[in-house]
């Protein structure tokens, strides 16, 4: 039903609604702004070098010479065509749901959920805690990225607590058919892994299940471009409902899906599907993960994933030991590393820094944090030529 969800929308009539728009410290203005708070940190994010480098990292499939192979930045953009027409419809704040949306996958690493892999095993072995993209988009967002502000210093987004919130919250994994925000403003540091607690806010709910409705959709037609479902697709319109050499497409399935759970959603129900229609993506998601992400094509990929992050991190490692001898043998590797490692670490900060000390250079778990860091913002391409820098003489 239209406009079902306007009571509990992100407005100033919400009781959460101070907390939802705080920032950890206060946004210069020039005193024209005619933008709302979500709205400015939207035009962060996307004004940001890390949203641009999204359109150079894996979704699914490692493709990086197909135009039409859906990437990290096509999905956001399709999770924020989703989320807007569920939140317009609903009456909740589609500005709010927009910057969630398009900040969501910061935090992915190049590769992938195979690099996130990578990243995770190396991130327990040495600081002692898992590597997952939620986690650290949150903390991409709130310590790493960075902007010029309108002196020229470089400063931290600092988006605000919903925005922070939805990105962390966001895992697209839904197994109970019904969706309500958590009541409790707690520190979103306490997030220990993905999908522990509810989103604080409706707008961020409403990304979380378009998150998965973009994926399964889109999952499904570049499977199709890239041919492995080639000797699936009749069990493919089984699942679907279609008939024999019927068109099989994202939209149908986005349409679908989108109508279902705006006709179904309610404030006491929560944001939920029909029985049919959540029957309905539980199926398609288990067909994704037989045919499409366990699919054998994607392990040599795999393998060489593995091979690139844990090069480049043992070697970026090896300028904490040594930083004359790093330099000495991969000069341009580390010059690029401590040039991005300056803005951040406690030693010689240039005055246009204005941003948060982020480690104490001094400390090697803050150092092997700060390799995980630079390596997680890396474009596909840019991982491998830096691998082909390390390798070559």
């Amino acid at each position: 039903m239209r406009d079902v969800l306007k009571n509990v929308a992100a407005t100033e009539n919400n009781s959460k609604w101070n907390n939802i728009i705080k920032r950890e410290n206060l946004l210069y203005s020039r005193g024209n702004d005619i933008r709302s708070e979500f709205e400015r940190d939207y035009t962060r994010i996307i004004h940001s070098l890390a949203f641009r480098r999204m359109k150079h990292k894996t979704q699914v499939f490692f493709s990086p010479i197909n135009d039409h192979v859906c990437t990290r930045m096509e999905h956001v953009i399709l999770v924020e065509s989703i989320s807007d027409t569920i939140a317009n419809y609903l009456g909740l704040n589609a500005k709010l749901t927009k910057a969630i949306a398009i900040a969501h996958d910061i935090g992915h690493s190049p590769f992938g959920h195979q690099g996130e892999e990578v990243l995770s095993v190396i991130s327990k072995r040495d600081i002692g805690k898992r590597f997952w993209h939620e986690r650290n988009g949150m903390e991409m967002v709130d310590k790493i990225i960075l902007l010029e502000d309108d002196k020229q210093n470089l400063q931290n987004l600092n988006l605000t607590y919903g925005v922070k919130d939805g990105i962390v919250s966001h895992c697209g994994e839904i197994d109970e058919n019904s969706l309500k925000p958590r009541d409790e403003y707690i520190n979103l540091y306490d997030y220990n892994f993905s999908n522990q607690f509810k989103p604080y806010t409706w707008e961020a709910c409403v990304v979380k299940i378009a998150d998965k409705i973009a994926y399964l959709g889109r999952d499904i037609q570049d499977a199709i471009t890239t041919g492995i479902l080639d000797g699936h697709l009749k069990e493919l319109r089984e699942v679907m409902n279609i008939e024999e050499n019927g068109k099989i497409n994202n939209t149908i399935i986005t349409n679908y899906l989108v109508y279902d759970l705006c006709e179904n959603s309610s404030e006491e129900e929560g944001l939920r599907f029909s029985n049919s229609a959540f029957e309905f993506m539980n199926k398609l998601k288990k067909f994704n993960y037989k045919y499409i992400y366990l699919d054998e094509r994607l392990k040599p990929s795999t393998e060489y994933f593995n091979l690139i992050l844990n090069t480049i991190y043992n070697t970026l490692i090896k300028y904490y030991d040594d930083k004359e001898h790093a330099r000495r043998m991969y000069p341009e590797i580390i010059v690029e590393f401590e040039n991005w490692l300056k803005m951040y670490w406690n030693a010689n900060r240039d005055e246009k820094y204005k941003n948060k000390v982020v480690f104490d250079i001094e400390d090697k778990k803050d150092f092997c944090q700060a390799v995980i860091y630079y390596i997680s913002g890396m474009t596909d391409n840019y991982a491998i030529d830096t691998y082909n820098k390390i390798i070559r003489f």
